[in-house]
């Protein structure tokens, strides 16, 4: 995995402000991305720096807190919103000429998830699954009266998105993030302990699995997929290899809550953010354990035995790519298109919504990268892909971004679409040789 390399890199951008590495020499300009656009953007209008041969173009803007987006075969963009606007939670948009317009909005919930598969649109909110038939142009027939699919998962106002995936063997997979930082008997407070056994993996921390055309299931009728996950955002189903593939938002405040065992310069760095790939009954480990990107090692969390180098239990499942901390991946993708270069087929793309947690040091993410995978696996140096969301390298370091990052979808065409969940910004980027 390269840890210590990818630490290295990461730490020399953070000094700059801005990543741009050699793969990534952009034909986009590093203009503000509020700047002003015409309805077919270019990528120096976009704001975004993407690697020769790409374009970065703007298809819609001010559409609220778009967060995951699937895409119809016909062309149908499929946008969740976060928060429902004028009592919508998702958007339908369809592109022409470079220009994306909203032609439906439906579903009075707000939430993350969103999914197209075998003919029927998944949704979810914050503590249901939701969804609606499709007819032969991938379009919702009823929009006002969805199956529910699952209902009654936990929303404790604290890593309450469900995002959502489906495998091609019948099964609903969502994440029930864990309501705590690190199942401290007193949440986020100095020197508190860890709690025993920690309650709080009976149902959420983890990804449970469930039937995708059974209504009204409960925790009762699903199964607890993997546990140890403090809270995923970004999954995607590997194609490659049949598995599923998540990245993991790491726990915060290791400074803050225990100043004798480690640095603020520690706390803003640690832990690592994860990609796990997982198979049913896998632990990854939280709260007991967090990855160290730094030492390339579990280490046991110190509130429950940790110093800072004690290593953890080798039950818990080893992270497949680790990346710097507190980047918060918020997208998943593997690539399956035609259009782009051959080095990104079947490798993935993550979106890091950014950091507000790495003070002293200066704050980072806001981009999305690349990760190469060779069969079915991460394979080498992970490297910016689309840079430019927070508007400039001060808005970087200051965690003031325009815009964040958040959801990606692959096009019918090969191109690839990215959400901003700030101001509601929809970007496609394309490539041509």
């Amino acid at each position: 995995m390269k840890n210590r390399s990818l630490t290295i890199a990461f730490a020399t951008a953070a000094i700059t402000g801005s990543i741009l590495f050699t793969a990534c020499t952009g034909t986009g300009s590093k203009t503000a991305a509020d700047s002003s656009a015409t309805a077919t953007d270019t990528a120096s209008s976009a704001g975004l720096t993407v690697p020769a041969g790409f374009t970065a173009n703007i298809i819609a803007r001010d559409l609220g807190g778009t967060r995951h987006i699937a895409i119809s075969p016909q062309g149908d963009i499929f946008v969740k919103l976060g928060k429902s606007k004028d009592g919508k939670g998702i958007l339908v948009l369809h592109e022409n000429n470079g220009k994306a317009v909203v032609k439906n909005a439906f579903g009075d919930y707000d939430g993350t998830g969103i999914y197209l598969k075998n003919g029927y649109l998944y949704a979810s909110s914050n503590e249901d699954v939701y969804r609606y038939k499709l007819n032969d142009k991938n379009e919702v027939i009823d929009t006002t009266s969805p199956e529910i699919i699952v209902k009654g998962l936990i929303n404790r106002n604290q890593h309450e998105s469900k995002s959502i995936v489906l495998d091609d063997a019948g099964n609903l997979y969502v994440n029930i993030g864990a309501y705590s930082n690190s199942c401290q008997v007193k949440d986020r407070e100095k020197g508190s302990m860890g709690q025993p056994g920690c309650p709080i993996l009976d149902s959420a921390g983890g990804i449970w699995q469930f039937k995708a055309d059974k209504l009204n299931q409960t925790y009762k009728d699903g199964v607890r997929y993997a546990t140890g996950l403090r809270n995923v955002v970004g999954l995607d189903w590997n194609k490659q290899d049949n598995q599923l593939f998540v990245m993991q938002h790491g726990r915060d405040g290791l400074h803050d809550l225990f100043p004798d065992m480690y640095t603020s310069k520690q706390q803003a760095e640690l832990p690592a953010e994860c990609m796990y790939a997982l198979k049913k009954g896998d632990n990854a480990g939280w709260p007991y354990i967090y990855y160290d990107q730094q030492q390339g090692k579990k280490i046991v969390s110190p509130e429950y035995g940790g110093d800072s180098k004690k290593e953890g239990d080798s039950k818990f499942i080893n992270p497949v790519a680790a990346y710097p901390g507190h980047l918060a991946p918020n997208g998943l993708l593997f690539y399956t298109g035609s259009q782009f270069p051959e080095k990104y087929k079947n490798g993935a793309f993550i979106a890091f919504h950014g950091s507000w947690n790495r003070a002293p040091e200066p704050q980072a993410g806001y981009f999305v990268v690349f990760q190469p995978f060779k069969n079915a696996k991460p394979d080498g140096k992970w490297e910016v892909f689309a840079d430019g969301f927070s508007g400039s390298a001060a808005n970087t370091a200051k965690g003031s971004a325009v815009r964040r990052p958040c959801g990606l979808a692959q096009g019918p065409d090969g191109s690839i679409y990215v959400t901003d969940d700030a101001k509601g910004t929809l970007y496609k980027i394309s490539y041509k040789k």
